[in-house]
């Protein structure tokens, strides 16, 4: 069984920063604990350019936020493990992620970090369509979602796509 756990959207802005939440700081060190014991760990980054505001996500979500360069895009230092790939992605979900994982024979997948209801669930469904086969699991008590309730909807809507919910 070969194992990975995606760590996503960790960084200073989801956490502490523009759009830091008092649920993101709460999961750091259940995600450092799964991060520190893990066999293979690799990062996603949020990452948007100096235009950010004039973006399709910026008019909708106009909080400048992970500017590449920034403080507020680096992963927190807590929960980053020396050397893991990080893939930097425009958008909620990542396809270069997908492709690494559908290209490395992986079959079993963990899932864990920031927005459960928009990154999470994102890539969530990505990596289950690479790899239908796949056990895919998020652990919900190392994920925060914008609020309470969408972190609790996202969860049932993964559960429903036949991916496993772990405390």
């Amino acid at each position: 069984m070969k194992k990975l756990l995606i760590v996503v959207d960790m960084q200073k802005d989801f956490v502490t920063g523009a759009l830091g939440t008092p649920e993101a700081r709460a999961i750091v060190p259940r995600v450092k604990q799964l991060a520190e014991s893990a066999e293979e760990v690799v990062y996603t980054a949020d990452t948007h350019l100096a235009d950010y505001l004039t973006t399709r996500e910026g008019r909708f979500l106009p909080v400048p936020h992970c500017i590449a360069g920034t403080e507020g895009h680096r992963i927190l230092p807590e929960v980053y493990k020396a050397g893991a790939k990080v893939f930097e992605k425009p958008a909620f979900g990542s396809l270069d992620l997908m492709n690494y994982v559908k290209e490395g024979g992986y079959t079993d997948i963990t899932l864990c970090g920031v927005c459960t209801d928009i990154c999470v669930v994102s890539n969530a469904l990505l990596v289950k369509a690479a790899l239908p086969e796949a056990e895919v699991r998020v652990v919900s008590s190392a994920c925060a979602g914008v609020t309470p309730e969408k972190h609790a909807a996202a969860l049932l809507t993964m559960e429903s796509c036949q991916i496993l919910i772990e405390e």
